[in-house]
Parts: C-alpha cells; sequence; structure tokens
C-alpha cells in the first residue's frame, strides 16, 4: 500500500469523526441555532464511549452512552439559549469548557486502559473493486453510517416537511409561530440532536479511529467541524467534502512523518486546518447559499 492509499484510507476514517459532528451542527444551523459547544459534546462523547465500553466489554454499548452523553450537552446548551435566551456563542464556549473540565476530570483513571475498538467491516463485492475498494469499503461501522447519514439529512431538510419546518424556523421563526408552530420546540430539539450525532463522532474518536482515551482527544475537532459547516454553505454535501479533506489532510501530515520527509512538526500539525478552511473558504466563495435569517440574527445580536 502506498502513501497516496494510506492517506486516503486514513482521511475517510478520521474525516469521519469531522463528518458526523459537521452534520449535527448542520442539523442546529438550519434550525437558527450554532454550537461551539459541539467540541465539548465530541469530548463528552468520546469519553462516555470508551468508559463504557472499557467496563463493559461492548463497543456498541459504549457508542449508545456516547450519543446520550454529546445530547446531554446539547440539552444544556439549547435550554440556555433557547430557553433562557442566553448569547448562542458565550453558552457554546460554557459547554465547551465544562466538557473539557469534567472528561479531564473523570477520564484521567481511563488514560492507558484498553477497550474492544469498533470491528473493520469489509462490504461484500465493494471492497474489492480496482483502487476505491480499499479506500471506501473497508472500515468500521460509523464510516458507513456517516455516508448514509449525508443522504438521510439532506433528505429529511429538503424532501419533508420535517425538513421543511426545521429551515422555517431558521428563516423565520415568528412566522412559524403564527402559523401556529413551536419554534422553541423545534430548535431545541435540533440541537439536542445534533449534539448525540456529535457524542457518536466523538466515540468514532475514541473507540474507532484512535482507539484509546487521552484528555482533550477531539484536538480542535468540533471547532473544525462548526467551520466546515459554515464554509460548506450549510449543504450535506458540502460538509462532506469538506470533512473527508480536513481528514484526508490529516492523515497525510502522519504519512509523511511516517516516511521521515524533513518538515518542521509544527507546519504538519497546522497542515490539514489551513488547507481544509483554505479550501471551503474558496468553494464558499464561488457561490455560497445565504445563512438561515435567524442564525444571522442571533449571532448579530450577540456581538451587538
Amino acid at each position: 500500500m502506498n502513501g497516496v492509499q494510506q492517506a486516503l484510507i486514513g482521511g475517510i476514517e478520521g474525516g469521519t469523526a469531522i463528518l458526523l459532528p459537521a452534520l449535527g451542527e448542520l442539523v442546529g444551523q438550519r434550525a437558527g441555532v450554532v454550537n461551539l459547544g459541539t467540541e465539548g459534546c465530541m469530548l463528552a462523547g468520546a469519553l462516555a464511549a470508551f468508559a463504557v465500553a472499557a467496563v463493559t466489554g461492548d463497543t456498541w454499548l459504549g457508542v449508545g452512552a456516547g450519543l446520550l452523553a454529546g445530547a446531554a450537552c446539547g440539552l444544556f446548551h439549547a435550554w440556555l439559549v433557547v430557553r433562557r435566551r442566553a448569547d448562542q456563542l458565550a453558552s457554546g464556549l460554557v459547554v465547551w469548557f465544562a466538557a473539557l473540565g469534567i472528561t479531564s476530570v473523570f477520564g484521567t483513571g481511563y488514560i492507558g486502559r484498553t477497550a474492544t475498538p469498533l470491528a473493520t467491516l469489509s462490504v461484500p463485492w465493494l471492497s474489492h473493486l480496482p483502487a476505491v475498494g480499499p479506500i471506501l469499503f473497508r472500515h468500521d461501522a460509523l464510516v458507513y453510517a456517516g455516508y448514509v447519514l449525508v443522504g438521510a439529512v439532506w433528505f429529511v431538510l429538503f424532501r419533508t416537511r420535517v425538513g421543511l419546518v426545521l429551515r422555517a424556523v431558521g428563516e423565520r421563526p415568528a412566522v412559524v409561530a403564527a402559523a401556529g408552530g413551536h419554534p422553541q420546540l423545534v430548535q431545541m430539539t435540533a440541537v439536542i440532536v445534533g449534539a448525540g450525532i456529535a457524542g457518536v463522532g466523538g466515540a468514532q474518536l475514541s473507540v474507532g479511529y484512535v482507539g484509546n482515551w487521552f484528555n482533550d482527544m477531539t484536538n480542535g475537532y468540533g471547532f473544525v467541524a462548526v467551520a466546515v459547516v459554515l464554509f460548506a454553505c450549510w449543504r450535506p454535501a458540502g460538509v462532506l467534502a469538506g470533512s473527508y479533506l480536513f481528514g484526508v489532510a490529516l492523515a497525510a501530515a502522519s504519512v509523511l512523518q511516517a516516511h521521515g520527509v524533513a518538515v518542521n512538526q509544527y507546519l504538519l500539525d497546522a497542515l490539514p486546518y489551513a488547507i481544509t478552511l483554505v479550501a471551503l473558504v474558496v468553494v464558499a466563495r464561488r457561490g455560497g447559499a445565504k445563512a438561515p435569517e435567524a442564525l444571522t440574527a442571533a449571532l448579530t445580536n450577540g456581538a451587538a
């Protein structure tokens, strides 16, 4: 296996840990709420998944715990910004700091422990396709779940009444309320569901891609997920491309290190973030959709 294949395979695996929280954040932002606490949701999900998997020996029970931990963080954020009208950016940072502190305290005992990782599943027939088979179809189940979730999010948002109501709340919540809807309920549900998906992204990181736990293991992935949504113009396909681009850039840096390329360590660490953000900015500038009006209004009022 050459270096390019290694980078692409690692990019799909690592990119999934960005794709899942980015899709969750997309759902929340389409409803008019940004969650800078996505990083905290991922941390909570990563620790919960690893801890439960290590204690019980059941990896899927751990993934479920990661989902619930992320959703709990989302519930706290949703309560603050939707019910208590707190500033969205400040609330998200509170969620992040709280999750960082809690996971650092309770996660210390799990550093160095082992848990059964998610099994690698080869898709029959597809995994044997030349070139693309090993890259796309020899991963753990959460990677495949990411593939499916992109299509599911697109379908729900743009082809169902639920998605229509959610997008309407993200644009004009007052109009939805005047029509007899419940915009606050929609926003809270969207944020909680999105945070739960982010928690699964954290689980993918701890019991899938990395396979262990260490403090602050998300290393900014949650913030990258938020940026991916913004620069992908709130489109699931753009989120997919941006997430995997980040994953490939991250894996490429590791492959270069493994092959002994004499490049400054700090430049290699910054490479994935720089490439991803520059590329997505270019894509967004070429024809991006407008941000949901309620989201723009909330951020503008918060900054005022």
